[in-house]
């Protein structure tokens, strides 16, 4: 029974990852504007200002930068490595701000316009419009979305890169690996619908739902890291032996020209000799 409770034990591991994912999501949640945005609107609305609810999505600014910096958190709790949370979480919100800002407002953009497309097939579906545009700009629109963001936060928060090849990396690393795309896909929607199932999940997803969407993604994207990293290692290694061979056959090259150089003087001086000798 000791042994159960034990600090080497699945069960204690578990719980204090469970911990640390509690910690790291009200991080989240306090950083990224997103609990700002519930309050501001419910000051609004209990105000009787509710048309101006739209200002209560200014907080969310902070999305991205808070998104990267737990992303910097997830992707380390992959590569097992045990830490505090809210120091390194606050360190990388900082060093990140700038980029995960952009990335952010790039990010809630293209949901919006997500939003907006499925709202115009909606209203064209009650009228008896024909809705087929929609729903091909909405499908092709949504799938360069997934495969340009999905990892490009994770890749914000491992490597330094400016916004836009960031988001080309996230793509070029999707297609590579693109049934693992797929299946990421798949287990991103099982969250949802779990979190999404009644109120109990829906409270739990208050609590641990988004640090569990980036343990998820971080898992993906971090084995995908890691062979792209030692694909590069392996190139640079043979690019390594490759100049130290081209290296050697300069320096033969260089030694049988020495030595034929060498043996050319000497004949030249055999012959003067002998041309001397017969005068």
């Amino acid at each position: 029974m000791s042994s159960f409770f034990s600090i080497d034990s699945p069960f204690y591991k578990f719980m204090n990852r469970l911990l640390d994912m509690l910690k790291l999501n009200v991080m989240w949640l306090l950083c990224s504007g997103v609990a700002a945005k519930f309050i501001i609107e419910g000051i609004i609305v209990l105000a009787g200002f509710g048309s101006y609810r739209v200002f209560s999505w200014i907080p969310l600014l902070l999305i991205g930068p808070a998104t990267t910096a737990a992303f910097s958190i997830t992707l380390r709790m992959v590569d097992e490595e045990e830490g505090y949370i809210a120091k390194p979480f606050l360190k990388a919100y900082r060093e990140n701000f700038k980029d995960g800002m952009i990335l952010g407002v790039i990010t809630l953009i293209a949901v919006y316009a997500l939003y907006l497309d499925f709202q115009f097939y909606g209203a064209a579906k009650k009228i008896g419009y024909s809705t087929t545009g929609y729903l091909i700009i909405g499908i092709v629109a949504g799938f360069l979305a997934y495969m340009h963001i999905a990892y490009a936060f994770a890749l914000q928060a491992r490597y330094e890169n400016s916004i836009i090849n960031t988001m080309r990396n996230s793509y070029s690393i999707q297609m590579k690996y693109f049934p693992k795309t797929i299946f990421l896909f798949v287990v991103l929607l099982v969250e949802y619908f779990v979190i999404t199932f009644s109120a109990t999940t829906k409270l739990l997803g208050i609590l641990v739902g988004p640090a569990c969407v980036f343990l998820t993604i971080s898992g993906f994207a971090g084995q995908a890291f890691r062979l792209i990293e030692n694909e590069n290692e392996e190139r640079e290694n043979q690019t390594e032996d490759t100049d130290e061979e081209t290296e050697e056959v300069y320096e033969d090259t260089d030694e049988s020209d020495e030595e034929e150089e060498i043996d050319s003087d000497e004949t030249t001086e055999e012959y003067l000799e002998e041309n001397d000798s017969e005068d």
